[in-house]
């Protein structure tokens, strides 16, 4: 422990944001951080438990007392030297992970937990600025060739670890850049795309090739895939789920990735002729998750006239749950940034219709109130309220709905098993293919950025052992990583 009794001499303190009105007129990120000498005090909050909870809350086993201890004597590089033994992408995580090991911390229990997201972010960032991050290539090549499919960050955390492993690795990604859903599906305003590119760099001097524009199975044949040595297929969970629902090819129902993708693309330079834009409209977000959030920030950065979320659930409690006590994931009201910024939320909404004109243009939404009845040991059933019809003036209907699983092309051309579920088939990340293992979303459905790179991490050691007999890669424990 740093400092005893720390946590009880200091309150946390978190990064702040700037006002409303400022942020939302461009698309930069938008925290101020929380100043050096505050940093060390946070550090201090750490009571070093006897059994460190956030390690089993975090989905890399991060080190989390050992780095909390290191800024509390301002050993920075130690901290960083601590962090980056479990973590691929600090910079990553430390802006966009939900922290569930912040959900588990022990001093959570009376007090606010330690704010381990930021000081991950704090040290990391203290790394890019200090020039501590340096490329580290394997000082020896073993002769063995990888392709890495999909440059999101199970694919770029598979692509390093092997790498550093000494095999010479190719990534593979469809689209004209690399980064995956972190390139084009967070918007800017949450991750600066570079942040994205500083790490490439760094792992392009490491040795790792990245080819963009390549689409296996479309402008790239399976087998010169093939000829690989091995593949890791990380391509992610992409298939986008739908509503069953009359109107739904109204012009004006926009997938939220779609929305969300074009508008970094022109951020970026990319001319998108016609472009999904919430100017001025009554704006819907179908979906009360992230990705809905993402949807929000951006559409009140294009000025829309009105944003509601729809959520088909209840609304959560403000506090813990009593079904998700200390240490789990709490059912809880998670009021984000975009949130704050103009939104209205509405819960026990299901959509019933969406209205068009004449001209097939999206003007309105039908929807009806819900509720859930449960019944023990049966799936809930849904219940329309009788009488809550009510139409909803709309422009734009965003569908924020999640993913129902990977796609189906490089399973059906590489004869992978898929499970009821449509994930890839594995056992310790290898298919029934031998030579092809798998990770991230496209094996556990759609889950959490700090699940892909912990993902990447554990196949790139059954990759290498699968190659060479052995391995010295790190493991945080054996077999499959349960899934969620």
């Amino acid at each position: 422990m740093g400092k005893i009794g720390g946590f009880k001499e200091y309150n946390r303190a978190d990064e702040s944001n700037l006002a409303v009105a400022e942020r939302v007129s461009n698309y930069n990120e938008f925290t101020i951080p929380v100043p050096k000498d505050k940093l060390k005090e946070q550090g201090s909050r750490c009571m070093d438990c006897g059994i460190p909870f956030c390690h089993s809350g975090c989905p890399l086993g991060n080190l989390i007392p050992d780095f909390n201890d290191m800024v509390h004597q301002e050993e920075w590089q130690s901290a960083l030297e601590i962090l980056q033994s479990t973590n691929n992408f600090p910079e990553f995580t430390g802006r966009l992970c939900p922290a569930p090991c912040e959900k588990s911390c022990v001093l959570g229990i009376i007090k606010d937990p330690v704010s381990i997201e930021n000081i991950e972010k704090s040290i990391i960032e203290r790394g890019f600025a200090e020039g501590w991050i340096k490329p580290q290539p394997p000082k020896t090549r073993t002769g063995k060739t990888v392709a890495v499919i999909g440059s999101g960050p199970a694919g770029l955390a598979a692509a390093q670890q092997l790498n550093r492993a000494g095999h010479t690795v190719t990534v593979f990604e469809r689209d004209n850049a690399i980064g995956g859903l972190l390139r084009y599906g967070i918007p800017n305003f949450k991750l600066e795309k570079g942040i994205i590119d500083r790490r490439v760099v760094v792992l392009e001097a490491e040795g790792i090739t990245f080819k963009t524009n390549v689409n296996v199975g479309v402008n790239f044949s399976v087998e010169e895939l093939n000829a690989f040595d091995s593949i890791v297929l990380c391509g992610g969970a992409t298939e986008r789920r739908s509503l069953p629902t009359k109107g739904i090819e109204s012009k004006g129902v926009v997938q939220a990735m779609d929305f969300l993708t074009q508008q970094t693309k022109v951020l970026y330079g990319e001319s998108i002729p016609d472009q999904v834009k919430a100017t001025g409209k009554d704006v819907i977000v179908i979906g009360g998750g992230d990705t809905g959030s993402d949807c929000i920030g951006t559409s009140n950065r294009h000025g829309a006239k009105s944003v509601t979320n729809f959520e088909i659930l209840p609304k959560p409690p403000v506090g813990r749950s009593e079904s998700t006590p200390w240490p789990f994931w709490p059912l809880q009201l998670k009021t984000s940034s975009s949130h704050e910024e103009g939104c209205d939320r509405n819960w026990l909404i299901n959509t019933k219709e969406f209205i068009s004109n004449d001209k097939g243009e999206l003007t309105g939404l039908k929807t009806v109130e819900v509720q859930w009845k449960m019944t023990h040991g049966q799936r809930p059933e849904l219940i329309e309220k009788e009488g809550s019809e009510k139409i909803w003036p709309c422009d734009l209907a965003l569908l924020a709905l999640g993913f129902t699983g990977p796609e189906k092309t490089l399973s059906e051309q590489l004869g992978i098993e898929t499970d009821m579920r449509s994930n890839y088939k594995a056992h310790n990340y290898q298919t029934n293919v031998p030579h092809i293992f798998t990770a991230g979303d496209m094996r556990r459905g759609q889950s959490l950025i700090v699940w892909a790179i912990s993902e990447g991490r554990e196949a790139a050691r059954e990759v290498d052992l699968f190659l060479m007999g052995s391995t010295n890669l790190p493991t945080k424990g054996k077999g499959d990583l349960p899934s969620l």
